[in-house]
């Protein structure tokens, strides 16, 4: 096994990594910052578990670096990359402090968790240039539909006139018929 890695310098947040990630795997940056992780979260003290994605099979996603999460998972999961998975060791100081977060997590505790990097994305609408890409594509999109719809209704139109045509010319042989008909009787 690979030996612990001291990520804030004081033995604060320790990181092991249990399974390495592919070499070309991405890791989150400014323009990748959000990402999807899988978790357990154990106390040190007692190994119980206190958290988990695994058995719902859920996914859990955040902005790196933006405080949504303990300092812990801020500062190893910007180490890590897609596929790795890592032990990650955090002191209370870089967890939930002396207040813990009760009632599963008692104040002053070091917790342990094993996460998975399962993908790192852009933020909405964080690149002006992909957002006008989209806007534009949907444009073309509604364009290609309004021309469809377009040319449908044309082909009805022309399917109507041309069951209105049939309908006259049919009426009108019904009418040359019956006009034969009564010509005949007035002719004798």
């Amino acid at each position: 096994m690979v030996d612990a890695i001291d990520l804030t310098g004081d033995g604060g947040v320790m990181k092991t990594i249990v399974r390495k990630s592919k070499p070309d795997a991405v890791a989150p940056t400014e323009d990748f910052p959000l990402v999807d992780v899988h978790y357990e979260g154990t106390l040190a003290d007692t190994g119980e578990v206190f958290d988990t994605t695994h058995e719902d099979n859920t996914i859990f996603s955040f902005e790196v670096g933006k405080g949504s999460v303990i300092k812990a998972w801020d500062i190893a999961v910007k180490t890590m990359k897609v596929g790795e998975i890592a032990k990650i060791a955090c002191k209370p100081e870089y967890a939930y402090g002396s207040a813990g977060s009760p009632p599963d997590i008692p104040p002053d505790a070091t917790l342990i968790f094993e996460v998975e990097l399962v993908a790192c994305k852009p933020r909405k609408g964080s690149s002006l240039g992909s957002v006008s890409e989209e806007r534009a594509r949907l444009d073309e999109l509604k364009k290609q539909r309004e021309i469809a719809a377009a040319a449908k209704d044309e082909e009805k139109k022309k399917r109507e006139e041309a069951k209105a045509a049939a309908a006259a010319r049919v009426q009108a042989k019904l009418d040359a018929k019956k006009g034969q008909g009564k010509g005949k009787g007035k002719g004798k």
